[in-house]
Formats: C-alpha cells, sequence, structure tokens
C-alpha cells in the first residue's frame, strides 16, 4: 500500500513539475519575436521557431526532472519547432483567426513530435504515441490562447500562457507512459528496453 501512494505521489510530482514547465513558452514568444519578429514572412518563421524551440527544449528538459537528455531534445525541439512553424505559418498564409491558428498549431505538431519522438531516451515506451499527439495539442494551445483574448494578430511564434498551460498539462499525461520513472536523460539515452525492464 506504501509502494502504491508512493508510486501515486511521484506521478503527480512529475506531472505539477512539467506543468509548471509551461513558463517557458512565454519566455519563448518573447525570445522568437525579439529576435524574428512577427512572424509575416518564411524567415520570421523559421527562425522565430527555432529560437522558440531552444528555449522550450531546454524548459522542457528542466522540467523532465532528468528524464530528457538536453544534448538531443534541444536540437529536435528547435529543428522541429523551426520547420514546422514554416510549414504552418505558410499554409494559413500568417492569417491569426481562430482556425487559421489551430491549423498552424496542427502543421507544427506535424514536424515537431515526430522529431522530438526520436530524440526520447532509447529506454522509452511507445514513442509513437508522442508523435500522434503533438499536432492535436498544439492545435490546442492556439485555441485556448485565442479564445482567452490574447492579441494573437500580433503574430507570435508561439501561443501564450493559456495555451501553454493546457499543452504542458495534457502532455504531461504522457509522460509515465513513455519514460521509466527511473531514468534519466543520461542514462535512459544509453539503456536498452530490454534493461529498462529489467
Amino acid at each position: 500500500m506504501t509502494t502504491i501512494r508512493s508510486s501515486r505521489a511521484s506521478r503527480v510530482r512529475t506531472w505539477l513539475i512539467w506543468t509548471v514547465g509551461f513558463l517557458a513558452f512565454p519566455l519563448a514568444g518573447l525570445a522568437g519575436t525579439g529576435v524574428a519578429g512577427r512572424v509575416d514572412d518564411p524567415v520570421a518563421a523559421f527562425l522565430g521557431g527555432a529560437v522558440a524551440g531552444a528555449v522550450i527544449g531546454a524548459g522542457q528538459t528542466v522540467a523532465s526532472r532528468g528524464r530528457l537528455d538536453i544534448r538531443r531534445w534541444v536540437p529536435a525541439t528547435v529543428m522541429g519547432m523551426g520547420a514546422g512553424l514554416l510549414l504552418g505559418a505558410v499554409t494559413v498564409g500568417y492569417d491569426t483567426s481562430l482556425a487559421d491558428l489551430a491549423l498552424m498549431g496542427a502543421l507544427t505538431g506535424l514536424v515537431l513530435g515526430p522529431a522530438q519522438a526520436l530524440a526520447l531516451p532509447r529506454a522509452a515506451r511507445m514513442r509513437w504515441l508522442w508523435a500522434a499527439a503533438m499536432p492535436a495539442l498544439w492545435a490546442l494551445g492556439w485555441t485556448a490562447t485565442s479564445l482567452g483574448g490574447i492579441a494573437v494578430d500580433h503574430q507570435f511564434t508561439v501561443f501564450g500562457a493559456y495555451g501553454a498551460i493546457t499543452f504542458s498539462a495534457l502532455s504531461g499525461l504522457l509522460l509515465p507512459l513513455l519514460l521509466p520513472s527511473h531514468a534519466t536523460g543520461d542514462s535512459a539515452a544509453d539503456t536498452t528496453p530490454s534493461e529498462a525492464r529489467a
């Protein structure tokens, strides 16, 4: 009974810390906009997305409590967000209606999800689940930001705090399914699936 309670408490603590990692998103938005300006052309979309991806990737690495390897997760997030935001923003013509931002988010997640899934530790289970969830979660992030009354017409590189909390809380539910609770970024990257089950 004590072990079960301890395990539940650990999962809740892991989820809470990951969710608090939403704070990286507003910082990422400021950094991306500061470097690239409004997302209103391909260069701004790619550069702004890449800069925001660096901040988000670093924040998620910290919030993972050592389960993600910064050497793999940050570059994957940089490239995935840069290419994903480029694809999404160009596809919607840089428009900022609710439908356009939801589609832009889905397309960003479509590229970012597989990039991050490949960067998960080798001990990760069902990594495809992360890739599959990202389009929906990024679309939800932009939807929550738009419905929250944020001035999305400023063409930000990433959704605001409402979207970030939504994204972080929901994506945090995936962590226990994907990453062994005992894994750290370095050891998980060097652990085979059979060793992780032992």
